[in-house]
């Protein structure tokens, strides 16, 4: 599934004017309603699915973006698009600041693995620095639609995973930041299942023993967590696995506090996925 496909340009609107986060959803439902694999839901539904969504928790992202998206039954495809506001419009985000980017999915309720996966890519899109500036000075849905589809075609992500030889692929992060962003990569590559182990810097242990009491904050035990992520991935893509991690964390032979190890597997059984 090519994310970029599925963007319908039809329904993208850059002049989108919405009151209120209850306005917006409205006319969301609306304008999704104008696509024929939805038209028979109606608005009334499409709005309830959308509003229980935003009872879980807000899908304003921050930084400007919401993603709001819900399942749906008896759905066959996906239906995606945009909707932009110029001044920016409530919608109660993680940051407490307007959304002016809104990108809406309605995804067919027996393709989870998919609609996580979609999920992840547009969420990374949206990471970027100048994409809001982008999305935001389209003037016209053409516009809007070539700047999100060439943003979206930019991810590495592949449509599928090639099977073979196991390797234990271990990603040790000091700096928690930065986990939300790998477990999204991880997800947008197909990775289905992972465990995130807690461990502590040696650091926080070093500098309370009395020979080393001299060298507090030598080694960074103000750092005392450690997060470790192990998953199990084919060979084949290991290396473009540590080419999009290498993205979001920098290059890792010249960072501190981030260590990733791949590890040969001469036996498996069983399955981390819980997709």
């Amino acid at each position: 599934m090519n994310p970029w496909q599925l963007l319908d340009k039809s329904l993208c609107d850059p002049d989108f004017r919405a009151v209120d986060k209850g306005d917006a959803l409205r006319q969301i439902a609306e304008r999704a309603a104008r696509a024929p694999a939805l038209n028979d839901l109606g608005v009334e539904n499409l709005h309830r699915l959308l509003a229980e969504r935003e009872q879980e928790v807000s899908t304003g992202l921050g930084g400007g973006f919401a993603i709001p998206h819900a399942r749906v039954q008896g759905l066959s495809e996906f239906v995606m698009f945009m909707v932009v506001s110029s001044k920016g419009i409530d919608f109660d985000a993680l940051d407490d600041e307007k959304v002016q980017v809104f990108v809406v999915i309605f995804a067919p309720a027996n393709r989870d693995k998919e609609h996580l996966r979609l999920l992840a890519t547009v969420s990374r899109v949206l990471a970027k620095r100048s994409i809001l500036k982008e999305l935001t000075a389209a003037k016209t849905e053409e516009a809007l639609h070539e700047t999100f589809a060439r943003a979206l075609t930019d991810e590495e992500a592949p449509s599928s995973t090639p099977q073979g030889r196991k390797k234990l692929f271990l990603i040790t992060l000091f700096y928690e930041a930065d986990l939300d962003d790998v477990l999204e990569y991880l997800i947008e590559y197909g990775i289905e299942g992972a465990t995130v182990i807690d461990g502590k810097n040696m650091g926080s242990y070093v500098s309370a023993m009395p020979l080393f009491a001299s060298f507090l904050g030598f080694m960074r035990e103000d750092q005392e967590g450690a997060k470790i992520i192990m998953t199990l991935i084919d060979a084949g893509i290991e290396q473009a696995l540590v080419k999009g991690i290498e993205r979001i964390t920098g290059n890792l032979d010249k960072r501190q506090g981030a260590l990733l190890l791949s590890l040969d597997v001469s036996f498996a059984k069983g399955t981390l996925s819980m997709i």
